[in-house]
């Protein structure tokens, strides 16, 4: 018998042997074995502005520890700005086509591209848009372009901003599914919909005051490109007279009603191209990746380093789409250290998250800022959490249509008492003191326990109120005032003191160069994440996550539901986080 399990555990072994062997074997063909093709960009071309798999600003760089390999992305907004301002000077570029553009970038991230395409235009090179149907935010990006096309059976979205938020305070009553509550802050609506069945008359006021802030930058910016005044767009939105092709025609928002063949024959003619002749066309991921790598300038010492925090503030090492401690305080401890580091810009887009890992990056700024400026940039969203991690820069800039603020705190902890009850299932706790036992999902949430809760959230605001009157030289009274958890477009930020000035990413980094004293310099981007073995597997589809498995069976909308569910119900520790994401469509 003793024989048989030697012979059958032989076996495994060398069948396990060579499957790592064989699995070894594709990675190193794989990460090794010639890699994708360098694009070569001809003359006379356009670069084609799909957005559809931009979705970060910062693409990242991850070093794989275990396997000795690096990897480096390029297909991150930032990517693209830069491609865009290169393609100014590029002989070879002679236009961008925006044709029928989906994507995933949220307002202040458009806002930002928006501003880069209309820079590019300076140049005397034409920027061309078309789409069967324009959403209000593509809208918003297209409404830049020289000339802009609409399929004759098309339609064209403009009709204002809104917001809508699901209430469980009944359904929770009829399941016996609660979700206990402690927070701290009138405006802290992240948890309100656990405690109401409808918007409190603050939070409605915080919602409307943000929607109407956020329209007026939209509108003001298309009211520019298109010469048309706000009042008159705010007429057409309230009236819907834009909606078919020939109404947006008549209104001024489109330039022409044609389908895509005309397009394209319309960019042929602008290239001096024979009718019968294709064009030359570059993605713009490609054109990000060529001038990424090609057109590295390694001639300036000084350095102005961009640390990116994007996403929800979580614990550990973090990634792309999750704020961790691990990169970000290593980051900030690399750039303070390098003496060819002037200054760093701290590109923030979070809606917040852990209150602990917030104090701990704060913490690192701190230090930092002993050392060298620190200038803040923000993104879509720099709230609760976010604006924890950037009240103690030197500076803060934001787009006006930043969302921002959200000073305040709260815990939050499933309840199943009731709905265990219904079941016919009851739960009984001994102990030996009055405190011993933690808290217990099925058991009613006591007086005690209560306290303690509160008294913890209670604190942490206290410091998170601390932290925004040092970093902004305002009393803990006039941060009280504006904080209590209620959110701040960047423009009106700006007048209650939250941020110094309305800007984007280029205006941080000069101002970064001004407060570093430097004329001359190229720019470095952070962090660098340290992921493990079986990450990589995933990456070339050896292996999937659990993530990619539940998106696959139940879809991305479903799939999306079910992850808020999870970050709520998961959630550890006291939580600095706004309420929602606005998502602009």
């Amino acid at each position: 018998m003793k024989f048989l399990g030697n012979v059958l555990a032989t076996i495994v072994g060398l069948f396990a042997f060579f499957m790592i062997f064989f699995f070894g074997i594709i990675l190193i063909g794989a990460l090794f074995g010639g890699g994708e093709e360098t694009v070569t960009v001809k003359n006379n071309s356009v670069i084609e502005l799909d957005l559809s798999e931009i979705k970060e600003d910062y693409a990242g760089k991850t070093n794989f520890k275990d396997f000795d390999y690096f990897d480096v992305n390029h297909d991150g907004l930032s990517d693209v700005l830069k491609a865009i301002e290169y393609a100014k000077t590029d002989d070879k570029i002679k236009g961008i086509s925006i044709l029928n553009d989906v994507s995933e970038l949220g307002i202040a991230q458009t806002k930002a591209l928006r501003d880069q395409l209309e820079d590019f235009k300076k140049s005397g090179k034409f920027v061309y848009s078309y789409a069967d149907v324009y959403s209000q935010k593509e809208y918003y990006l297209n409404s830049v372009a020289n000339t802009i096309y609409i399929n004759p059976i098309g339609e064209l979205d403009f009709k204002g901003l809104s917001a809508e938020i699901m209430f469980f305070k009944d359904f929770e009553e009829k399941s016996g599914l609660k979700m206990e509550v402690i927070r701290h802050g009138k405006y802290k609506s992240a948890v309100e919909p656990f405690l109401e069945n409808k918007m409190s008359d603050a939070n409605k006021e915080q919602t409307t005051q943000l929607l109407n802030s956020i329209w007026e930058s939209v509108v003001t910016d298309i009211a520019k490109s298109r010469k048309i005044t706000p009042v008159r767009l705010n007429q057409i939105a309230d009236g819907l007279l834009a909606r078919t092709p020939e109404m947006a025609k008549a209104e001024g928002l489109v330039d022409k009603i044609a389908y895509e063949d005309v397009y394209h024959n319309d960019i042929r003619k602008a290239l001096q191209v024979t009718a019968d002749e294709d064009y030359n066309k570059v993605d713009i991921k490609d054109y990000a990746e060529e001038v990424a790598t090609s057109n590295i300038d390694l001639t300036s010492k000084d350095v102005i380093a961009i640390i990116y925090a994007q996403g929800e503030i979580g614990s550990g090492e973090g990634d792309v789409n999750e704020i961790g401690e691990g990169s970000m305080r290593r980051s900030l401890q690399e750039a303070r250290k390098n003496k060819d580091v002037k200054a760093i810009v701290l590109r923030i887009n979070s809606p917040g998250g852990n209150a602990l890992t917030s104090e701990l990056i704060w913490r690192e700024i701190e230090l930092t800022k002993k050392v060298k400026p620190v200038v803040v940039s923000m993104g879509d969203y720099a709230a609760s959490g976010g604006y924890y991690i950037a009240c103690n820069a030197n500076k803060i800039y934001a787009e006006a249509n930043t969302i921002t603020g959200s000073i305040g705190v709260f815990g939050i902890l499933p309840n199943f008492t009731e709905a265990v009850k219904k079941l016919g299932i009851n739960v009984e706790q001994v102990k030996t003191n009055p405190n011993a036992s933690e808290y217990s999902p099925f058991q009613p949430m006591d007086a005690n326990y209560r306290g303690f809760a509160q008294e913890g959230v209670e604190k942490i605001y206290g410091v998170f109120v601390k932290r925004v009157a040092d970093g902004r030289k305002l009393t803990t009274t006039q941060v009280d005032a504006i904080g209590q958890g209620r959110v701040w477009s960047g423009q009106d930020a700006l007048k209650i003191g939250l941020v110094d000035k309305i800007g984007g990413m280029d205006e941080a980094i000069q101002e970064a160069a001004r407060l570093g004293k430097t004329n001359k310099f190229r720019t470095q981007d952070f962090p660098e994440y340290e992921k493990e073995f079986g990450d990589i597997l995933s990456k070339f589809g050896l292996a999937q996550s659990k993530e990619s498995i539940i998106k696959e069976a139940v879809g991305e909308q479903n799939f999306e539901i079910l992850k808020h569910i999870k970050q709520m119900t998961s959630q550890k520790g006291v939580q600095a986080r706004m309420a929602y994401e606005l998502k602009i469509k």
